[in-house]
Order: structure tokens, then C-alpha cells, then sequence
């Protein structure tokens, strides 16, 4: 539960933090960028996390199975996809109005985790399903 609200709380500042930084530069190559500083954070803490546990990065790396490196890279190139567009629509939208579009994927991850995980839809994710659609449909128009 903590790293979900500190995932919301840097995500929060994602929007905020890259609509400024947008006022002068492409969307495109805004998310460029911010991919280069995340790589190499990203490897940062892998080496760091992997040398204080005294686990040998370059022996994990072969041992990814093909399956696991499929769904990995796909998972990234959605997550390619929804920066560029994420970009572009603060780019030239209002941060309150595509910040809470963009939320809307709890919505769909909710139903694509029902249809492909097989995740259950109670009547209580179901009510919460309807209030977050209602309160996006509330505050975007």
C-alpha cells in the first residue's frame, strides 16, 4: 500500500512537472528524454539492489525465460504508447481534465484483468467501476 501511494504521489507530480517542462519542446521528444533519465534509473537501482543483495545482474538477465521477455517488452511498448499520447494530451490539454482520462485506466485494468487474469468482478469493484467513469465523465465535461 505504500509504494501504491507513493507510485500516485510521483505520478502526480509526472503531470504536473511535464506540463511545465512542455511549454518549448515537442511532446515527443519530452517523452524521449524522460525515457533516457528513466533507463538509466532504472539500471541504476537494478545494480545497485542486485550488488547489496549479492545477486549477479548478468546471470538474472539469462536467465529470463522467453515468455517473461515477451510480456516484458510488450508491456513496454504500451508503456511507450501511453507516455506519447500521455504527452501530447498535456501538451495541449488542461492537466486537470488529462490527468483524470488518463486514471481511467484503473477502469480498464480492472476489465482486462477480469478478462485475461480471470480477476473477479464483485458487485463492490463493479459500483467502483460505475463512480470512477461517472466522477471522470463529471469533471472532464
Amino acid at each position: 500500500m505504500l509504494y501504491a501511494f507513493l507510485s500516485s504521489i510521483f505520478a502526480a507530480m509526472t503531470a504536473i512537472l511535464v506540463k511545465i517542462g512542455l511549454s518549448n519542446i515537442n511532446s515527443n521528444l519530452a517523452t524521449a528524454i524522460r525515457t533516457i533519465v528513466i533507463l538509466i534509473m532504472s539500471w541504476i537501482v537494478v545494480f545497485y539492489i542486485n550488488s547489496v543483495n549479492s545477486i549477479n545482474t548478468i546471470e538474472s538477465l539469462k536467465n529470463i525465460d522467453r515468455k517473461t521477455l515477451i510480456f516484458i517488452i510488450l508491456s513496454g511498448i504500451a508503456t511507450g504508447l501511453s507516455w506519447l499520447f500521455y504527452f501530447k494530451a498535456l501538451q495541449i490539454g488542461e492537466v486537470n481534465k488529462v490527468a483524470v482520462i488518463d486514471k481511467l485506466s484503473l477502469v480498464f485494468t480492472i476489465i482486462m484483468a477480469a478478462i485475461f487474469l480471470k480477476e473477479a468482478l464483485t458487485l463492490k469493484v463493479i459500483i467502483g467501476i460505475i463512480m470512477i467513469t461517472a466522477g471522470t465523465l463529471i469533471i472532464t465535461l
